[in-house]
């Protein structure tokens, strides 16, 4: 087992035409990750890297059934693109975006917040976060995939740099992990700390877990 991602999982990139997003669809790709394409609004019907394109989440959502969207759209732009996931009821959030004003993503809260209070589950991780990896299941973000081993440690961190770094220190010393979360480190975001040690407190295959930043 693991949390939130395996081998199974669906990713679409909004942005995914952009720098950003292009580059780090394809590494999450050539980790294995199951991308099945990406939205650029005016871009539809193209491909891009070999990716499908489509307009909009809800497009994306209907040709492809993902489970995660990965989203890569300037700060100005981002909460919006979260916003479309949450209204496509995609069921988990990856953003990568930093940046994003205060006050954009308190708005995002709320709106995720009384989705959720109304029976809903999704669930956001970020924003300005290096994503989530499950070792040798899916890469959903911007870290480095080689540096993870498979293992039974938990890793949830606010900051990507030290996440990297324990996570080296846990692979030479042949711990490896079991998954990987970078909640971020901005203020108003997603899940918190106790959000992800619940559930890797309910994972058989998680034995301890690395908490940095709190």
């Amino acid at each position: 087992m693991s949390i939130l991602v395996d081998r199974s999982t669906r990713v679409i990139v909004q942005g995914i035409t952009g720098k950003e997003g292009s580059y780090h669809a394809t590494a999450c790709r050539e980790y294995g990750t199951k991308v099945v394409g990406g939205v650029t609004p005016g871009k539809g019907g193209t491909t891009h890297e070999g990716f499908p394109v489509w307009n909009s989440v809800f497009d994306a959502r209907d040709a492809e059934s993902p489970d995660v969207s990965l989203i890569f759209v300037p700060p100005a732009f981002a909460a919006d693109a979260i916003l479309e996931s949450v209204a496509a009821g995609i069921p988990l959030i990856v953003c990568i975006t930093e940046g994003i004003p205060v006050q954009d993503m308190v708005r995002v809260r709320r709106v995720l917040d009384s989705h959720n209070d109304q029976g809903g589950k999704i669930r956001l991780i970020g924003p300005n976060c290096p994503g989530i990896i499950t070792p040798d299941g899916a890469k959903i973000g911007i870290m480095p995939g080689y540096i993870h081993k498979r293992g039974r440690v938990g890793v949830v961190s606010r900051s990507g740099t030290l996440t990297y770094e324990a996570v080296w220190q846990l692979t030479q010393l042949g711990l490896g992990e079991s998954t990987c979360v970078g909640i971020g480190g901005d203020p108003v975001r997603g899940l918190n700390f106790i959000d992800v040690l619940e559930m890797f407190e309910a994972d058989a295959e998680t034995e301890a877990v690395v908490m940095i930043g709190a």
